[in-house]
């Protein structure tokens, strides 16, 4: 590799950066960031503006339709050459004070992992965002100036995003030409990978009315809610169909009151998930299909029990498409430039993606490698382990965005003129 490449100047400023970078990592980590705790993302939301002033760009802050959730954060630098990339990213993570303190959950380095709240989901991915455009204003200031930028920074991601998503679609306007998400990537075989599809999600409450009795001496006027939810259980959670890539999970039952009492209620919180929109929507219709149902009656058959279903949250599916293959293939090409393979990776989980794709070509998991998302506890058996991202992944993931959006820019621009 010539150090006076493109990517020897690039890796040498990221290298030669990397004190500075841990710094910023840090900071940020150290910001709880729950989404409940609306001023610690409003100061992660503060922090990460005027990081990202000190290359040129000024903030908006929109507060999120949630009253009790933090702003979400617009960020702009226009450049000369009409061409709109925006990035995404998140401010708040799963992990309150409490849980942080309980679990001594905090920054700290061990090796080649950075541990703490947010390391990998995603604040890592927030820094790879900063270096990667930091290198590119010092190294590739040309292509900098002529992008226009747009960093959008989700205060809700890990609960309510579908305000932000409309977000998202504004503030890079209709002629944007990517999107581009800085969630955690991972890496198989010796290949990084880039996310390009996610699969939808709608979710469900089931709510059945029963009829009370005395367990002892009138059981037989009892209608169990119980028994019922039970039966609407078995059935919803049949309509798993893994060809097609459809799964359903009943994440919380509850009801009853009372040990000595006929159950007179009880609910099932639901979810089901498919990369196929088609196969998502005919899953929502087969389960509201169950709205009324009943197959329990009271002995003395004086009560049939009742089934409320009520849809309580739907993210459209991310499908593999046609746009965001362009753009994979441009991060391949930029990959391979470096000496570096990708592999497309289609991701169960959820990300501003879902909401973005159909609007403007979007890829994911451009964030650095780690692990543990979601996860507090640690224990000395090593069976249980904090979330972390790897040190050694934050300047290859930077070089690989950086040429793949060299690469993707400038067959943009030729095919545009």
């Amino acid at each position: 590799m010539e150090h006076s490449s493109p990517e020897g100047l690039l890796r040498n400023h990221l290298e030669s950066g990397m004190r500075r970078y841990m710094r910023i990592f840090k900071d940020m980590v150290l910001i709880n960031s729950h989404t409940e705790n609306a001023a610690g993302v409003n100061r992660l939301g503060d922090y990460t503006a005027k990081l990202f002033s000190q290359l040129g760009f000024t903030a908006e802050f929109v507060q999120s339709v949630v009253p009790e959730y933090g702003r979400h954060v617009a960020l702009r630098r226009s450049g000369s050459a009409g061409v709109t990339i925006g990035c995404v990213s998140h401010l708040d993570t799963v992990f309150d004070p409490e849980e942080e303190k309980r679990n001594d959950f905090c920054w700290r380095i061990d090796g080649d992992r950075a541990y703490g709240p947010g390391t990998n989901d995603i604040k890592g991915g927030t820094l790879v965002m900063y270096m990667m455009l930091d290198a590119m204003s010092a190294v590739l200031p040309d292509l900098f100036n002529a992008i226009d930028w747009v960093l959008l920074f989700d205060a809700s991601e890990e609960t309510e995003s579908d305000d932000f998503g409309e977000l998202c679609i504004q503030r890079m306007g209709s002629n944007a030409c990517a999107c581009l998400i800085f969630e955690g990537g991972e890496i198989e075989d010796g290949m990084y990978t880039v996310v390009v599809a996610r699969k939808g999600r709608s979710a469900f409450k089931v709510k059945v009315e029963g009829r009370g009795a005395h367990a002892g001496t009138a059981h037989h006027q009892g209608a169990s809610a119980i028994l019922q939810v039970a039966d609407v259980v078995k059935i919803i959670e049949g309509m798993t169909d893994y060809p097609r890539e459809l799964t359903c999970n009943v994440g919380i039952l509850s009801g009853g009151s009372a040990l000595n009492r006929v159950p007179h209620d009880a609910e099932a919180h639901i979810e089901m998930r498919a990369f196929d929109p088609e196969a998502l929507e005919n899953g929502i219709a087969s389960i509201m299909k169950l709205q009324g149902y009943s197959s329990v009656t009271s002995a003395d058959g004086g009560y049939r029990c009742t089934t409320t279903i009520l849809q309580t949250r739907r993210n459209p599916s991310w499908p593999a498409n046609d746009d965001t293959a362009r753009l994979f293939a441009s991060w391949e090409k930029g990959a391979h430039k470096l000496g570096m393979r990708l592999r497309p990776e289609r991701r169960g989980g959820l990300s501003d993606g879902n909401f973005t794709w159909n609007h403007v070509p979007t890829i994911d998991g451009l964030g650095p490698v780690g692990g543990n998302c979601h996860c507090s506890e640690r224990s000395v058996d090593g069976g249980k382990d904090q979330e972390y991202s790897l040190i050694s992944s934050l300047v290859p993931k930077t070089l690989i965005n950086i040429f793949g959006v060299l690469r993707y820019t400038a067959d943009y621009m030729k095919n545009a003129r």
